[in-house]
């Protein structure tokens, strides 16, 4: 449930930020979502391997409840990871606005100059 939530929110961030750059809002909602789930996956099969290397025995002596402290750890962790890659995008998209708004300046002059020659 906690990660649903969690989900809904990277969407919405993600959304947020590609409205506010005119960007398609549903294309940085799913790569939100493909951040967190696969984060997640990566983290928590690492951890499992490192935990049957540790302990044999982990396989037979895991409970599989789904709640779990290092559950609550990987979602920290991702949660990072998300707002990371918005930190990058968002600084990317700054950079693209403030380039194309001085290419725009530059090509009003250029356009007075042909038509004075």
């Amino acid at each position: 449930m906690m990660s649903i939530i969690i989900l809904v929110g990277a969407y919405r961030y993600y959304a947020g930020l590609a409205e506010r750059f005119g960007k398609t809002k549903w294309y940085f909602g799913l790569l939100a979502i493909g951040i967190y789930l696969g984060f997640q996956i990566f983290f928590l099969v690492t951890y499992d391997i490192f935990m049957v290397f540790s302990n044999p025995n982990y396989l037979n002596e895991n409970n599989y409840s789904g709640f779990s402290g290092i559950n609550i750890i990987s979602w920290l962790f991702a949660i990072g990871a998300v707002y990371g890659v918005y930190k990058i995008l968002e600084n990317k998209f700054k950079k693209e606005v403030s380039k194309s708004q001085v290419w725009e300046i530059e090509e009003i002059g250029a356009e007075e100059k042909k038509n004075i020659l």
